[in-house]
């Protein structure tokens, strides 16, 4: 059962909450590269000021973020944006995150992005099955991509072109 979340703007006033959820998913070794939170000013200006979500329960709680980043600076790739999303550890398998990754898609594509990409280490499971339940699709697997700790990790690239942007 999806749990009872509004989603909002992403601003400052929410780095504290994003950066301790990010701080989690980079301690689990399977989230990201990533083994320093940034300043909210480095966070700020690697994200797309637009599509920037947080999730927030009724008690007020901070329960994921959401957000894009471009995936080259070039003119032809504009359209084309990698996601980004984190849900906290006790709202996990709870509709949180497919809840944000559908608005997600929904505001990219009134910024005219038409392909978001996500890159996922393999052993992300749970991650893999949230964004084909978001409409994203395996393009394929990038064999020892990255180092974390020492140890070669697989990354598996999927995609969700949009239906609306052709």
């Amino acid at each position: 059962m999806a749990e009872a979340v509004s989603l909002t703007p992403l601003l400052a006033a929410h780095y504290s909450a994003v950066a301790a959820i990010y701080a989690a998913g980079i301690t689990t070794g399977q989230a990201t590269f990533a083994t320093e939170i940034p300043t909210w000013e480095s966070w700020d200006a690697a994200h797309l000021a637009h599509s920037r979500l947080v999730a927030c329960t009724a008690a007020g709680e901070t329960a994921g973020w959401a957000a894009l980043t471009p995936v080259s600076e070039r003119c032809v790739y504009k359209g084309v944006a990698e996601v980004s999303v984190y849900v906290g550890e006790k709202f996990r398998g709870r509709g949180v995150g497919l809840a944000l990754l559908r608005e997600l898609v929904r505001q990219s594509e009134q910024h005219g992005v038409w392909t978001l990409q996500a890159g996922i280490i393999r052993e992300n499971t749970p991650s893999l099955r949230l964004h084909e339940q978001a409409g994203f699709r395996l393009v394929g697997t990038r064999e020892k991509l990255g180092q974390l700790h020492g140890q070669w990790r697989d990354v598996c690239l999927l995609e969700r072109r949009s239906t609306v942007i052709q």
